[in-house]
């Protein structure tokens, strides 16, 4: 019974953390790497400029809904519901919006790649030579 138990442990786990999250900017936004607390404070509202001055307008990917769930586990350990809840209490004062949702990671990749101050998140596995990883957060 414990194997069982051991093997579904491992599926559920890798499932759910399957991807490897990388966070990417465009090549010539003056970022060569951000920390992940830099990153928290750009993707949660707190400063939505880059160290060298340069706004950062963050992109959420709305589809699938497992990778947006997926990178605020891995950027905060929070569940969405938390994330969502804290989003809702800042809209409601008016203060910051959120990250601007995006259909899906194809399309960030494009975005990313054709705006100085856009700042989003992907797979490892999907990034390409038009973007710049600037932190790695399967490290």
């Amino acid at each position: 019974m414990r194997i069982y138990a051991f093997f579904f442990y491992f599926l559920l786990s890798h499932a759910v953390f399957a991807a490897d999250w990388v966070v990417i900017v465009h090549p010539n936004s003056g970022v060569e790497k951000l920390s992940k607390n830099e990153v928290v404070n750009i993707f949660m509202g707190r400063y939505r400029k880059f160290p060298s001055g340069q706004n950062a307008v963050p992109l959420d990917i709305i589809s699938p809904p497992t990778d947006r769930e997926q990178f605020y586990k891995f950027l905060l350990n929070k569940e969405l519901a938390d994330v969502d809840a804290y989003w809702a209490r800042l809209k409601f004062s008016g203060q910051v919006a959120p990250p601007t949702p995006v259909d899906d990671t194809d399309v960030v990749l494009n975005m990313v790649a054709n705006h100085v101050g856009y700042i989003a998140y992907c797979d490892k596995k999907k990034i390409n030579s038009k973007v710049k990883v600037v932190l790695d957060l399967s490290l």
